[in-house]
């Protein structure tokens, strides 16, 4: 048995990612569930996140890097950009003669998307925890 440090899960660049796009998709459904609210408040513009990209500036969390022995190695990917999520400026939608631009159609097949994409974001989250309590025998 070594006697190093552990590293902790936060540093595991996948977790790191994970745990990103669950915290994205977390305040996609408040922005959401806020624009069904206000599906009937006058002059109402419906707000929504803009996809999350990978941020070249911020390096990988993680001690462990990939060494490139030849140059057709692929390079290793930026991590997921924090906690600081952009919103979607386009103003494509309609509006009505109240000024009210929601959608309560759009609004919930947005939602309904969101709950899929974070519940898929959570298993993968889930499993490789479990992969890794497989690893170390904990199970």
């Amino acid at each position: 048995m070594g006697t190093g440090k552990a590293m902790p899960i936060s540093n595991v660049s996948i977790f790191s990612m994970l745990r990103t796009k669950m915290q994205w998709h977390q305040e996609r459904q408040r922005l959401l569930a806020e624009n069904v609210a206000n599906a009937d408040t006058p002059k109402f513009r419906p707000r929504d996140l803009s996809p999350l990209k990978p941020d070249p500036a911020r390096q990988a969390t993680a001690s462990v890097t990939l060494a490139r022995t030849t140059p057709a190695h692929l390079a290793q990917s930026a991590a997921i950009a924090g906690a600081q999520f952009q919103l979607d400026r386009r103003g494509d939608f309609e509006v009505r003669p109240t000024g009210n631009a929601v959608s309560l159609e759009d609004e919930m097949l947005k939602v309904a998307s969101n709950a899929m994409d974070f519940q898929a974001a959570t298993a993968l989250y889930t499993r490789g925890l479990g992969l890794i309590k497989t690893a170390l025998g904990k199970r």
